[in-house]
């Protein structure tokens, strides 16, 4: 028979280990302030009986397989959104229905309260479909915009859900938060219900336990998250070697503009991408259309901090076989919400937590109680040295990127390093990887200064792109140049202290480009006896530009770029003549670069100076 500790009327805890059963008689309650409970075995709340969780507090429990958690008894925990009643924050529910079975159950939002006291709350009101607006006080929530995304690609897929009690133990939902504000403040943590945009949510039900899946498939993607009444490790999740069979080893994470309208083609948002080896990139916001595609470039987002997972995270993962992707209880950690603490749910102001938990000034982390043993005190905080390079778009949407370096890492996809752009954007500035043709903002690499990166940029018509490296983050040397390089007309474009410019025709460039870590300058790149078949004379004094061809080659084509990369002189099929020549009059003074193409796969760049007299 197992122990059981059995928790009486007005329990207070400030810390239990209770390596047995957790037991709440009838009537009974216990309650729980900024610090966790560990339970090895299962929780049974029973009828009338509640577990009260306040001002950051947390359970963990230790059971290796299925939940075997019961009672129709209730946990209760707070959790705040981010949004006003116009704008969506990912969730996954920590606490599922309470009906007196054995194991994890369903969630409904029917199960959130507006806290009125310590341990006491109101249910929310469930608005009619047909009203868009949620409230704060009070609390009433618009079950329209409650949707989930199992296995899905596109923005028809999206599942409705409403006011049903049909969410899945571990699959995440979407709801926008209210409009008002409610200055009730109930708990220790002296967070108010509402201070704008802030909707405090008490989660009442059976807490969450054990392994939970969710299914997934190849290239589609599923609306997961963090389904305890605790933080998660991410990184234990996504690097899990099972869970390494079916996704792509990245989390990614909704962002957004606040723009006051439920009109779908006003909205403006998109992903980031958290990789355990790199850490978190930023989201690139987009405009949709009113079936869900995307249209012009908006912005970008924020950098998050998305280590723990805090209670209620919701995230997207994506497939990459048919089968289940599983949160394990060996994944809880107790880390309470916080910057410094590298947990998240979105921007808020609301948190309270003090900084003296983690040392700012450490290299590794805190002792963190965690369910599977891990000394994290041997954990390095910090990420693999890194470059944060981002790319402008017509000079209005920002498309951030991180590009890392680490020994392990290859030119080939590194499952848990390189991070797959969200989605098939209009535009992408993205990073080439070996063996896939998939694009990837996050990518890490091995360093060495004679390093060469390929890079892509891809428009579905005429784009101004603007590349620059804006963050040198955990190490990289702060005084290496970094450069993009113009394969065609041999330019190198310093990114660390200056721009690269360009506009480029509608298209995918992927050969053109590359990130160097130094200017070798070799405009000429074919070998000595190739750059010899041909003499370039520019004649400033008559404006005319003469091509000499000695070995009388083949050539099939002849182009003139400005130093910004654009092309201002193209001829095809020039045959085999002696020499040519080309009217340079009409252009600005500058730097010029010349480049032909023989029939025979040679290619020759040369530099010219235009000037007028």
């Amino acid at each position: 028979m197992k122990e059981k500790i059995l928790l009486t009327l007005g329990m207070l805890c400030f810390f239990v280990n209770a390596n047995a059963q957790l037991y709440v008689n009838p009537g009974s309650y216990v309650f729980m302030t900024n610090q966790f409970m560990y339970v090895t075995q299962d929780v049974n709340i029973q009828n009338t009986g509640n577990f009260y969780m306040r001002n950051t507090a947390q359970l963990l429990q230790g059971t290796a397989g299925a939940s075997t958690n019961f009672g129709a008894g209730k946990l209760s925990l707070f959790q705040e959104g981010t949004t006003n009643n116009f704008q969506y924050n990912y969730w996954c529910s920590p606490v599922g229905a309470a009906s007196g079975i054995f194991g994890n159950e369903q969630f409904g939002i029917t199960l959130l309260n507006r806290p009125t006291g310590l341990i006491t709350s109101t249910a929310a009101t469930i608005l009619p479909t047909n009203n868009y607006n949620g409230t704060s006080s009070p609390l009433a929530i618009a079950p329209y915009w409650i949707w989930k995304f199992v296995t899905s690609t596109t923005y028809a897929q999206w599942a409705y859900v409403g006011s049903a009690t049909s969410v899945n133990p571990g699959e995440g939902f979407t709801m926008k938060g209210t409009s008002g504000s409610d200055a009730t403040v109930v708990d220790a943590d002296g967070v108010q219900n509402n201070s704008g945009s802030r909707q405090r949510y008490d989660f009442r039900g059976k807490p969450n336990d054990g392994t939970i899946s969710v299914p997934v498939s190849a290239g589609n993607f599923t609306l997961v998250g963090n389904p305890y009444p605790s933080a998660i490790d991410l990184n234990a999740y996504l690097l899990n070697p099972a869970n390494a069979l079916v996704i792509d080893g990245a989390a990614r994470f909704w962002e957004q503009v606040v723009v006051n309208t439920h009109t779908l083609n006003q909205y403006q948002g998109g992903y980031g991408i958290y990789t355990p080896g790199l850490g978190y990139t930023a989201a690139a916001f987009w405009t949709y259309d009113g079936l869900g595609n995307q249209g012009i470039p908006a912005g970008s987002g924020t950098n998050f901090q998305r280590r723990f997972s805090p209670v209620g995270q919701g995230f997207m993962v994506m497939g990459t076989a048919a089968g289940s992707v599983t949160m394990r209880n060996s994944f809880r950690a107790f880390v309470r919400e916080a910057v410094v603490n590298q947990s998240e749910f979105a921007k808020n102001t609301n948190q309270t937590v003090s900084t003296d938990v983690y040392d700012p000034s450490s290299e590794y982390f805190p002792e963190i109680p965690n369910v599977a043993g891990i000394d994290y005190t041997q954990v390095k905080k910090t990420f693999a040295p890194q470059l944060k390079i981002y790319a402008m778009y017509n000079d209005g949407g920002v498309r951030p990127t991180t590009l890392g370096f680490d020994d392990n890492a290859t030119d080939g996809f590194d499952y848990g390093w390189d991070g797959r752009s969200p989605s098939g954007e209009a535009a992408e500035f993205y990073y080439i990887l070996e063996g896939t043709t998939n694009e990837y903002v996050a990518s890490a690499v091995q360093f060495d200064i004679n390093k060469k990166v390929p890079v892509g940029f891809r428009c579905s018509a005429q784009t101004n792109f603007k590349v620059q490296v804006k963050e040198v983050l955990n190490g990289f040397d702060p005084n290496q140049a970094v450069y993009m390089h113009d394969k065609v007309t041999g330019i190198y474009y310093d990114i660390k202290s200056g721009i690269f410019d360009m506009t480029l025709p509608a298209g995918d460039n992927k050969t053109r480009f590359e990130i160097t870590f130094k200017n070798t300058d070799d405009t000429l790149t074919t070998p000595d006896e190739a750059s010899n078949m041909f003499v370039v004379v520019q004649n400033n004094e008559q404006g005319m530009l003469t091509i000499q061809n000695s070995l009388l080659k083949d050539i099939n084509s002849l182009s003139l770029y400005d130093v910004t990369g654009k092309l201002v002189l193209s001829k095809l099929n020039l045959g085999s003549a002696a020499s040519y020549q080309f009217s340079t009059a009409s252009l600005s003074d500058g730097v010029y670069v010349v480049t032909a193409t023989t029939a025979d796969n040679v290619n020759v760049s040369k530099k010219i100076s235009v000037y007028k007299k």
